[in-house]
């Protein structure tokens, strides 16, 4: 398989008023493309600062993140504006709570990276909101979401909700998505069955996924599993 990501003795500490509180302490791991990668672990051994780290949305104290992209890319070195370009682009988010806007209706909060990253001048792959809005409705057609576009969240189930989060994710088709606790919130049936879909896009697609759960029962269904013990990937 070929890698996608490359992480290099990775450290992230936090300085609080009583001193560092080391997170990570030092972490070599490899994902590769296509694959489903299972993170398990107890509560605060740093399993979501590790997503956040590689999702570029915190910076590591130390390490490195590459990115294995037509060539290695060390997001960290790139200016703010470059980095963003290559998060939006790069890297897809689903969270244990959807974080839908109630305002927005379903398909509206799909489109929302794109018509972001449209407005920044950050996307030249997709260039009007025509475009935007037929690919966000693509993609609820494929969740069975399509009867619901028009729905804003508060009318949705959680599933409902969550299936919209993912296709926001996939919207502007990023190489990997991380998902933190992404059946978390939902009953087992429904954490099954968003489950399922999240395989069926690897299958499909051929996104790389990285998968904090405490559900073991689902863990075991990824390509692989690793545990964080105390700062370590294991």
């Amino acid at each position: 398989m070929k890698e996608l990501i490359k992480v290099e003795g990775l450290e992230k500490s936090f300085y609080m008023p009583a001193g560092e509180l080391k997170v990570l302490k030092g972490i070599d791991a490899v994902f590769n493309e296509a694959e489903v990668v299972g993170i398990v672990g107890a509560s605060g051994v740093g399993k979501s600062t590790f997503l956040h780290v590689i999702g570029t949305l915190d910076k590591p104290t130390s390490g490195k993140v590459l990115y294995k992209i037509d060539k290695d890319i060390d997001p960290f070195s790139l200016s703010n504006g470059e980095l963003a370009v290559f998060r939006n682009r790069v890297i897809g988010f689903i969270f244990q709570f959807h974080y839908l806007l109630p305002e927005f209706s379903a398909i509206e909060n799909v489109m929302m990276p794109g018509m972001i990253a449209v407005s920044q001048g950050r996307s030249p792959s997709v260039i009007s909101h025509r475009e935007l809005y037929e690919k966000a409705e693509k993609l609820l057609d494929e969740l069975a979401l399509y009867a619901r576009k028009n729905h804003k969240s508060g009318e949705l189930s959680g599933g409902e909700q969550q299936r919209v989060a993912v296709a926001r994710a996939l919207l502007l088709e990023p190489n990997v998505v991380l998902a933190d606790e992404p059946t978390g919130n939902l009953d087992t049936k429904t954490g099954e069955e968003l489950f399922k879909l999240l395989m069926d896009i690897n299958q499909k697609r051929g996104i790389t996924f990285i998968i904090v759960t405490h559900n073991e029962s689902l863990s075991k269904r990824c390509h692989r599993t690793l545990e964080m013990v105390d700062g370590r990937l294991y």
